[in-house]
């Protein structure tokens, strides 16, 4: 009578090469899969080492940022966020040409957006975020109209406050992508913290 042969597992070359490709591809895929936070993280490292981190520009980052999510809730599409960052910037260009603030051209602009929103049924998402708009976007004029060292101070905590906003909404994945959330919370925090420390040698 024969008996049945035990199947011996094999831990060669080949299983060992097969366990490190398999390594390798998830470290790719988990590096990968973390670009948002590298792209939040590069333009706030660019933007402080080329030097034009200031009072002005974490402003408008911010303000730019909360209009980026009242667009999204107004018109119920979230990628219209990413959409959003460019229409952003050409809200404050138009409005500089048009001798008005940049921050009155965000402000009629996200009026705008919220009766889109009122109008399309889409109230209650929209109108948080056009709250969060006004809070941070006074408090990023307020960083303009008082002097420069204050104003960087005020502008650095109001953006990397910004980065709160950030955290809640990519772990409820609303409003906006959460790709974008992520970026957008390493920007913030990134850039605003710089600019404390900035502050803090000046």
């Amino acid at each position: 009578m024969s008996t049945p042969r035990t199947a011996r597992q094999t831990t060669g070359p080949r299983s060992g090469a097969a366990r490190g490709t398999s390594t390798g591809t998830s470290t790719a895929r988990a590096v990968v899969a973390r670009w948002p936070a590298a792209l939040g993280l590069g333009v706030a490292v660019l933007l402080l080492a080329i030097g034009v981190a200031d009072r002005t520009t974490l402003a408008i980052g911010v303000s730019a940022a909360a209009l980026c999510y009242v667009a999204a809730a107004a018109l119920g599409r979230p990628w219209v966020a990413w959409v959003s960052i460019l229409g952003a910037s050409l809200v404050v260009v138009a409005s500089e040409v048009a001798g008005i603030p940049w921050w009155a051209g965000i402000g009629l602009t996200a009026l705008v957006l919220l009766g889109i929103g009122v109008a399309r049924g889409a109230a209650r998402p929209t109108l948080p975020q056009a709250a969060a708009l006004l809070g941070y976007g006074s408090l990023a004029v307020v960083a303009l109209a008082v002097d420069p060292g204050v104003g960087l101070v005020v502008a650095g905590l109001t953006l990397a406050g910004h980065a709160a906003w950030d955290v809640v909404h990519r772990r409820r994945g609303e409003v906006v992508p959460r790709p974008m959330a992520e970026a957008c919370l390493y920007f913030d925090v990134v850039l605003g913290l710089g600019c404390l420390a900035l502050a803090a040698f000046h």
